[in-house]
């Protein structure tokens, strides 16, 4: 059986990206940058703002307000369009011209659900808030990974992750800090019906 980590880089007050920002907020360190590298092979879930995002990326579309990539991006992006991904939208064209994406056009739930029943390897989500949080609505996430960048974004701080989230109890399986900035943390989330006091009347 697969596992499904959902796996989330944020500024510490929950934006996944901020306008004028580079990728990674520019924080990106050695050792982070390393445990990148680590990482076991996967495949990754998206939907199609994300896909359009990323592929875009590939394609060679800079970021709004950078000339070029950083060779971390660069290496990121690399790395991404070697990797297996699976794509879930009704709207996108096919074929897809990402390599090695495919695009399924079912319900993302049930997809992933008979992808975790039928699988052995790693699933992890990439962006794709909406999906990541029907996903776990569905108590089909096994591990909640977040990596905290050292930085409050205000008013450019774009993509809220956590609005619309249900109640969610965490259990911490892992953290560990890179390049003494960095903060990752690692949980086992449970969806709570309820808070544990009930909801005030």
């Amino acid at each position: 059986m697969s596992e499904l980590l959902v796996d989330f880089i944020t500024s510490l007050d929950g934006y996944a990206s901020g306008e004028g920002w580079p990728g990674f907020w520019g924080l990106e360190g050695p050792e982070y940058l390393a445990w990148l590298g680590e990482q076991p092979q996967v495949t990754y879930l998206m939907g199609a703002n994300t896909y359009r995002l990323m592929s875009g990326f590939a394609a060679g579309n800079v970021p709004s307000g950078q000339d070029e990539f950083r060779p971390e991006e660069e290496a990121s992006v690399d790395e991404l369009t070697q990797a297996s991904k699976v794509v879930f939208s009704s709207s996108l064209p096919e074929p897809l011209t990402w390599a090695n994406a495919t695009l399924i056009r079912d319900d993302a739930v049930e997809a992933v659900r008979a992808m975790k029943s039928n699988g052995s390897g790693l699933l992890s989500t990439i962006g794709s808030l909406s999906l990541c949080r029907s996903l776990l609505r569905a108590g089909l996430v096994d591990r909640f990974r977040v990596v905290m960048f050292p930085v409050i974004t205000g008013p450019t701080g774009a993509e809220r992750i956590y609005d619309g989230y249900p109640d969610v109890a965490l259990e911490m399986i892992g953290h560990r800090t890179f390049d003494g900035r960095i903060q990752l943390v690692e949980y086992k989330p449970t969806v709570l019906e309820a808070p544990p006091l009930g909801v005030p009347a």
